[in-house]
């Protein structure tokens, strides 16, 4: 169940956190207030971790509280938080490249492009 929880909570910080990881702050501020997962402190701690390694701040957020959580998310935790996080993302590109791609096979779109 705690993998569910992880999932849905990440789901929803990667849909509506756009502007790149410190836009994702606020998120797991709430987050933290509403499992209780973490605290401020650890927040904290986790923001200047995050900073200071390679990758996207928000990624690396959502891999350290999956595995850290409750003492029992571990690996597969981290994978399913940071897969939280990633899956609307994923999603908006797939369909933006449909759309695209429906366009650019339209004649009309190709004459104005050309």
């Amino acid at each position: 169940m705690i993998y569910l929880e992880l999932f849905w909570e990440f789901f929803k910080t990667g849909l509506f956190a756009i502007g790149g990881g410190m836009a994702t702050v606020p998120f797991l501020r709430a987050i933290a207030v509403k499992t209780g997962w973490y605290t401020s402190g650890q927040l904290a701690d986790m923001i200047a971790v995050s900073e200071s390694t390679p990758g996207p701040l928000g990624v690396n957020m959502a891999t350290y509280v999956g595995y850290i959580v409750n003492g029992e998310g571990g690996v597969l935790g981290a994978i399913v938080a940071t897969l939280g996080l990633i899956t609307p993302s994923v999603i908006i590109i797939l369909i933006v490249a449909y759309f695209l791609k429906k366009f650019r096979e339209s004649k009309l779109v190709d004459s104005v492009l050309y």
